[in-house]
């Protein structure tokens, strides 16, 4: 097979710009996610059933609809109606947020709900209210044992990044259709933006596997298996 090398030094320098803009896409959509998703996984916890109703239906919508779908809504139908002409990548970024959430709620309140009964009970006991119970005796607690399956959904999350290019967000697979475009060859920007993406996903298993060590509770030391499950998978998909 004749592989053009110099195809993939001139676009070297548009690849990584695009890996940094995956990157950066991926980081804030999964932080403003996590806040989303911890107040709906807080929401989904709520006794009252009426409530509790909104934040089941945001995960369902949100988790029952494809992504790409849903990129589409919010570039084409939403951002217009706040930003004229919408930004492909502000309206990545916003769809990957609230695609997130929907499934970092349910990791909160997994992580949440797995923290014993008795512990709050002595919280309250000790005079606490609902706030200062989660914060200083559910959530510490729990947070250790929702670290692989939130370094799960950030992983996933940066390979769902490259639905960005339907909308031409500049992200790292963009780059690798403009290349394809340009010389009609598949095989050496399609392989440049694979090992890019692999590289990325291995360090973050990595960083991933060496948090999970370092916050292990007792109950995952004793059964590490359970950490090797895709945090979406975990989350009922």
């Amino acid at each position: 097979m004749d592989f053009r090398w110099e195809i993939i030094g001139e676009y070297l320098p548009f690849f990584m710009r695009g890996l940094g803009y995956t990157i950066l896409a991926s980081l804030i959509g999964f932080l403003i996610g996590a806040v989303i998703g911890l107040l709906i996984g807080m929401g989904k916890s709520l006794s009252n059933p009426i409530l509790r109703l909104p934040f089941i239906w945001y995960v369902n919508i949100f988790r029952g609809t494809p992504l790409l779908v849903q990129i589409f809504l919010i570039h084409f139908a939403v951002m217009p109606i706040f930003i004229k002409p919408p930004e492909p990548l502000i309206s990545l970024i916003v769809a990957l947020a609230l695609n997130s959430a929907a499934y970092i709620a349910e990791i909160f309140r997994a992580g949440i709900n797995s923290i014993d009964k008795g512990q709050r009970e002595a919280a309250y006991s000790l005079g606490m209210n609902h706030a200062q119970v989660l914060r200083h005796v559910v959530l510490p607690q729990a947070f250790k044992r929702m670290i692989p399956p939130l370094g799960n959904e950030f992983i996933v999350l940066v390979k769902d990044s490259s639905l960005g290019a339907v909308i031409a967000a500049p992200e790292l697979f963009y780059w690798g259709r403009v290349a394809v475009g340009a010389y009609s060859r598949v095989w050496e920007p399609y392989l440049a933006v694979a090992v890019l993406y692999f590289v990325v996903c291995l360090v973050l298993s990595y960083v991933q596997g060496f948090l999970e060590r370092k916050y292990a509770t007792d109950d995952q030391r004793k059964k590490p298996k359970k950490n090797l499950r895709r945090s979406r998978g975990a989350a009922g998909h």
